[in-house]
């Protein structure tokens, strides 16, 4: 018998006492994130800079690198707390509810309030919530892959248990909750698990040349500590400069700002009300070039209605009707059942007996009661599988079959009941046929010929029979020149599968789920392939996709396993996710080559300018002012507006990696002609030369970024207003400085000032005219 179940002051008083149902690590504290910034390897450098500018007795200049340094460590801080509380807020839509008994009444709960001895209602497609043990079940039995490796569902009774992180794969539970958050089997398994997250193929990228930048600073740092230990600089001045130029040169904050570039593209998802739970998915995202998309609630309103009843001998429409509204009555959650039960026959009802419900193998649901006096049996399913319980004459089968068959071609879902005397699911009598009709969405052929012009690739997976998946795909408008039954794929076998077949085929019809995973895992041979679904069945297949996307009605175990979660209905949405995640690839890219070619012009000038001199043409205060200038526009790229292209985003290694040393180059260059201009036409002193030399590659620098984060001519398409913002904050207070000699060697005239910005900017367009030839040697080389 089941327990009567808690109040709500017994489970306050259990949540006061022992905390609410939490697995896994709460968000950090403001002071854990100060401290975890404060001993970052960027922070740790410029705090052994300030304590050797200490003790060569340039107090003011340490002073001013510990104020650099809180200054830094309370903008990263300030960033990533904005970031995180953003996704923070957006994750409790995705927060799992469950029907609790409560003061002694079923209601929607928060799995996190869960407590032990909690009496839970569980229906197919439900995760487990915590462990907890079965009051009562019926037809019930749980999937615990995730938790104990077995692949099959396991039947449960009344007294077994039930473990958290596995799900209900059919029938209905009652259970009691005997233990959460960290005490149960699967908190106990995440506290093991590594928390990091798995980088994308960009990300291990992006820090594979970052790692070669280093391994450049590092060398080039031994070089100048060589030579100019040969010119008999002092030792303490020698290892302040090369600390300053590892923590100019390094791109020690490459992972933060990628963390804020994808966080803030998170957010803007969010916007659009599309939620991520992988964020190495965003790349798969950005080359999705194949989208497998189920049909009920995404092309179709999900809204089904009774178009249609025909009674065979002995039955009425009216007795059809009402039949079919006792079997839906067991479960009215689902759309069918709504469908059913709407009309004069909603409030029929009778004395249960037994109930079992439908799943994919049974493809039907039984009902067993007393009706009018008599124990009766009811089947309501699928026409096969119903027909198949009923010893039908020839004359009725043809007229079964031609019904159907109408039914079909004319786009209709079609539900067959039968009835027999007594308890017996054998010898019914066939009842009639239910045409139930799903309207297409309004935006569903629109947004499939979007996709398709932006190199996606459309194919619609249904268990519809062939005549509705050819009906719908007309009517969609979706490419292709056939339907695919499966009874064809299983007579060719799934090694036929090639990518002609996905390139070739509008729809696939008659699936079944262990088809769609055979047909995304045949897909990702060829494609970038994304996968939707919104029940326990499309479990697999949007696990084996490249990019997993669970509709707004899934069940919450899919909504767990999903890379990406829609909060809307329908599939135009999943059309702003592939355009937002290009978005966030194109602004990853851009920042690369920005922060990749800064870094070697950087390392590369100071080395050859060093061993040629023997001296740094920037003081150690210079160095470190340029990196902490340089992460203010870094982070506005997070904000910035890209160009989308009409294709999918791939990564090209070469062209990335020689795009950025051409753009170093163009840099070194630029800054070696400065150099020797300035010393050797204009014969200027070495301090004032020092304030040029910082004042053009802040000036300088900081224009690459108009030609790198576009592939256009820079000025046909300007960054966001946010970059334009801080990168001419950044320049301006560049200016004062060397206006004022603040913080500087020298002060220079502002006729100086304004070579320095002429001089940049013509060198910008060197910069802008060679990424036109780089961009035509790479098409040439493919």
């Amino acid at each position: 018998m089941t327990s009567p179940g808690l109040t709500t002051a017994e489970a306050s008083a259990y949540q006061r006492a022992h905390g609410y149902n939490e697995i896994l690590d709460p968000k950090p504290s403001l002071l854990r994130r100060i401290m975890k910034r404060a001993i970052s390897p960027i922070s740790g450098m410029l705090l052994v800079a300030a304590i050797l500018s200490f003790l060569g007795g340039k107090a003011f200049d340490g002073s001013f690198i510990l104020a650099l340094l809180a200054l830094n460590v309370g903008i990263t801080v300030w960033q990533e707390h904005k970031a995180d509380s953003a996704i923070e807020k957006l994750n409790e839509h995705l927060a799992s509810s469950v029907k609790a008994l409560r003061d002694g009444a079923w209601t929607d709960l928060n799995a996190r309030l869960l407590v032990p001895h909690d009496i839970v209602r569980l229906s197919a497609g439900d995760i487990i919530p915590a462990d907890a043990v079965v009051a009562e079940a019926n037809n019930a039995s749980a999937n615990e892959a995730a938790v104990t490796g077995e692949s099959l569902p396991k039947e449960k009774r009344d007294g077994d248990t039930l473990l958290s992180g596995s799900y209900l794969a059919s029938g209905l539970a009652t259970v009691e909750i005997t233990a959460i958050g960290s005490n149960t089997s699967f908190g106990k398994t995440l506290a093991k698990i590594d928390p990091h997250p798995r980088k994308s193929a960009l990300e291990k990228d992006i820090l594979r040349i970052s790692r070669f930048l280093s391994g450049l600073s590092i060398v080039a740092v031994l070089a100048l500590t060589a030579a100019l230990a040969l010119g008999r600089t002092p030792w303490l001045d020698v290892l302040r400069l090369d600390l300053s130029l590892v923590i100019a040169g390094i791109p020690i904050s490459l992972p933060t700002v990628m963390t804020l570039i994808i966080a803030f593209g998170v957010v803007a998802l969010a916007k659009k009300e599309v939620i991520v739970r992988r964020l190495s998915s965003l790349e798969e995202l950005a080359n999705a070039d194949l989208l497998l998309t189920d049909k009920t609630g995404t092309l179709t309103k999900n809204l089904i209605a009774v178009s249609d009843v025909r009674a065979y001998d002995g039955f009425s429409a009216d007795d059809v009707r009402r039949l079919g509204a006792l079997v839906a009555a067991r479960d009215p959650d689902t759309t069918i059942n709504q469908a059913l039960l709407a009309g004069p026959h909603a409030a029929a009802n009778g004395a249960v007996r037994t109930y079992i419900p439908g799943d994919s193998s049974r493809k039907r649901s039984t009902l067993t009661l007393e009706d009018g006096g008599r124990i009766r049996t009811l089947s309501l399913g699928a026409p096969q599988a119903v027909a198949a319980l009923c010893g039908l004459p020839a004359d009725i089968r043809a007229r079964f079959d031609t019904d159907v068959a109408d039914y079909a071609a004319r786009g209709y879902r079609t539900l067959a009941l039968a009835a027999a005397d007594g308890e017996a699911e054998s010898g019914m009598a066939l009842a009639g046929l239910f045409a139930l009709s799903d309207e297409l969405r309004d935006d569903a052929a629109s947004v499939i010929r979007f996709l398709g012009d932006n190199g996606i690739d459309v194919v619609m997976v249904t268990g519809d029979n062939r005549a509705i998946a050819a009906e719908i795909a007309d009517k969609l408008g979706i490419p292709g020149t056939r339907v695919v039954p499966r009874d064809e794929l299983a007579a060719a076998g799934w090694d036929s599968v090639a990518a002609s077949t996905f390139r070739d085929t509008r729809a696939f019809a008659e699936i079944l789920p262990e088809d769609k995973y055979e047909l995304v895992t045949r897909a990702r041979r060829f494609y970038t392939v994304a996968s939707n679904g919104d029940g326990v069945n499309d479990l697999p297949a949007v696990k084996a996709a490249s990019v997993g996307f669970a509709v707004s009605n899934a069940v919450d175990v899919l909504k767990a396993a999903a890379d990406i979660v829609l909060l809307t209905d329908g599939i135009g949405v999943m059309k702003d996710a592939f355009i937002e995640g290009r978005k966030i690839f194109e602004r990853l890219y851009s920042y690369s080559l920005y922060r990749i070619s800064e870094s070697f012009r950087l390392i590369v000038t100071i080395v050859i300018l060093g061993l040629a001199t023997g001296a740094y043409p920037l003081s150690p205060l210079q160095l470190i002012l340029i990196a902490l200038l340089n992460d203010i526009p870094i982070i506005s790229l997070a904000f910035d507006r890209v160009k989308v292209a009409n294709r999918p985003s791939k990564i090209q290694v070469k062209r990335q990696f020689s795009q950025s040393l051409l753009y170093g180059a163009v840099g070194v260059a630029n800054s070696l002609l400065l150099y020797f201009f300035a010393t050797d036409y204009l014969h200027l002193p070495l301090p004032v030369v020092e304030t040029l030399f910082f004042l053009k590659l802040t000036v300088s620098g900081h224009l690459l970024i108009y030609v790198a984060h576009t592939k256009e001519r820079w000025w046909r398409y300007l960054p966001s207003r946010e970059v334009i913002f801080a990168t001419s904050a950044t320049q301006a207070v560049a200016t004062g400085l060397a206006l004022t000699g603040f913080l500087m060697p020298a002060a220079i005239p502002w006729q100086l000032a304004l070579l320095i910005w002429v001089w940049s900017f013509f060198f910008m367009q060197i910069g802008e005219l060679v990424k036109f030839p780089h961009r035509m040697v790479m098409r040439s080389r493919k």
